[in-house]
């Protein structure tokens, strides 16, 4: 089944509902919607000449043409590939490079960007400006059309994930893992009718963008925020215009709503639950946000290669304040959801008893098909019939699974992922510094925060303002570090590995101290 039949069922049956709003107007309705799609659709095969499996980009902020263009690239059974506004050009260049794509849809904000790669990206044969002439003109185009008829397992969405080193990779999510995934919101995370709406705050291009496909199952009104972004303000107030709203928000995005409603005592009557993940929430929060806000949240656990469906703790336990282990439940990211098989296992891939720590596996049809291009890390991630997540975690005797650490040392910083490497690897390139180490600090407001550990090299002088600068000119700016340690040495094993483990305590001391900074 194509997952674009999701669109097609829900303009035959509600043609004349919102299908799609911009802030408080309704930008399309679903008979309006599938026409759009259709139109982008069949210029993809008549004038372009893209055969189904060929993949089309898409460097788009939050917009109403998210949605329209997605659909398209699955109506013509291609595959999408989004990517992260916030990333620098370079990892546009090597994703685009990477993933093949022949055609890259990007917002205005971005375009300019992006559009210098159709000429440097072996195979990018064009940059298309949303709301342009030319994608106008695309959506123009005449000729019959019929939506591609896709395998369950073919690919439909190559969603990059950085590494272990930081180098990206695309995990490929077929038909059937979006079904799954979109079936499974109904059991574990909420009801949807057809006069709910989603307000997508968090970027589209992430897993939560997926949210999108139980709410076209149900006919219901995605709304995109005129900011297009996340906006305290903004949301409350389409809280108050639309009913039935969810939001996905990360946990940072969650403090922020929270402190802005206890300052504003806003209106949000029409706010029905927020989904909240993608990093720690910590059990002080949640309970603030509680008290706040009520009962409106549900937690859930994922990763790229499982996405948005691995555990959820509902919204019957969030807020089951009697339960003798209420505090600790409310610390886990509760318990395995319907599609999926989840265990803490040993390094031999062997379940362990509760309240052991191990690594977290995962099977079922919302796991990934393997990475793109890519065999070596798919056979070492999918093992023995299981995904294996990296994260570090152990169950309770009732199937809570609470996530101790991140086995692959991954920085998750206002609900964005951030990997050492990379940064590593940024700051190497000043002819000053000798080595650099990368870890994770914890941090109100963001989760965590980077910071860096600099060895210069002998006699090398080196600032804080140069090494932002390398940093700046090779990773995003979310990811730079804001922190600058320079140390003699850094701690290692017999084999020459750092042990970050080291350097994470040295924080948690320096945290500690009454003389540290705040």
């Amino acid at each position: 089944m194509n997952i674009a039949q999701l669109l097609i069922r829900a303009a035959r049956t509600f043609p004349e509902q919102p299908a799609v709003s911009r802030g408080e107007r309704v930008w399309a309705t679903y008979a309006q919607l599938m026409k759009r799609s259709a139109g982008l659709a069949a210029a993809f095969r008549n004038q372009l000449g893209l055969v189904p499996g060929e993949r089309v980009a898409m460097l788009m902020t939050n917009c109403p043409e998210y949605l329209e263009v997605r659909y398209a690239v699955w109506l013509a059974g291609l595959v999408a590939v989004p990517m992260n506004a916030k990333l620098h050009v370079r990892e546009f260049a090597y994703m685009l490079s990477d993933s093949g794509a022949k055609l890259c849809f990007a917002t205005p904000d971005l375009a300019g960007t992006v559009a210098p790669l159709a000429d440097a990206v072996p195979g990018l044969e064009r940059v298309v400006e949303v709301g342009s002439e030319e994608y106008r003109a695309l959506q123009n185009v005449a000729g019959a059309f019929e939506m591609h008829p896709a395998a369950p397992d073919d690919v439909a969405w190559l969603f990059y994930t950085s590494g272990t080193t930081g180098k990206p990779k695309g995990v490929m999510i077929s038909h059937r893992n979006l079904l799954c995934a979109a079936l499974a919101y109904f059991s574990d995370v909420d009801r949807i009718d057809a006069t709910d709406s989603i307000v997508h705050a968090a970027p589209m291009s992430h897993g939560s963008g997926l949210y999108d496909l139980p709410h076209m199952l149900k006919a219901a009104n995605q709304v995109i925020p005129e900011s297009g972004h996340f906006n305290q303000d903004e949301v409350l107030s389409l809280c108050s215009k639309w009913q039935g709203v969810t939001m996905f928000l990360a946990p940072t995005m969650v403090q922020r709503l929270v402190a802005r409603v206890r300052q504003s005592g806003a209106d949000f009557s029409g706010l029905k639950t927020i989904v909240y993940g993608g990093g720690p929430m910590y059990v002080a929060d949640i309970r603030e946000a509680l008290q706040v806000m009520g009962p409106r949240f549900v937690q859930i656990y994922g990763q790229g290669e499982a996405p948005m469906t691995i555990t959820a703790l509902s919204r019957e336990r969030i807020n089951d304040t009697g339960h003798p282990r209420y505090l600790e439940r409310l610390a886990s990211v509760g318990i395995a959801q319907s599609c999926v098989e989840v265990i803490v296992a040993d390094e031999h891939d062997r379940p362990l008893p509760a309240n052991e720590v191990g690594e977290v596996l995962v099977r079922g049809d919302v796991v990934m098909q393997g990475y793109w291009n890519n065999p070596q890390a798919s056979a070492a991630t999918l093992r023995n019939g299981w995904l294996h997540t990296g994260d570090v975690g152990s169950f309770d005797a009732d199937g809570f699974l609470t996530l101790r650490d991140r086995s692959k040392d991954l920085i998750i910083s206002g609900g964005s992922n951030i990997y050492p490497r990379e940064v590593e690897e940024a700051l190497l390139y000043h002819p000053a510094v000798a080595e650099a180490s990368v870890v994770g600090r914890a941090h109100a407001e963001w989760g965590e925060e980077v910071v860096a550990f600099v060895v210069r090299r002998p006699a090398a002088r080196v600032t804080e303002a140069e090494l932002e600068a390398v940093c700046l000119e090779r990773i995003a700016r979310f990811k730079r570090p804001r922190r600058y340690l320079f140390v003699d040495t850094l701690p290692k094993n017999n084999y020459g590995k750092v042990l970050k483990t080291e350097l994470r305590k040295r924080l948690a001391a320096e945290n500690a101290s009454p003389d540290s900074e705040a």
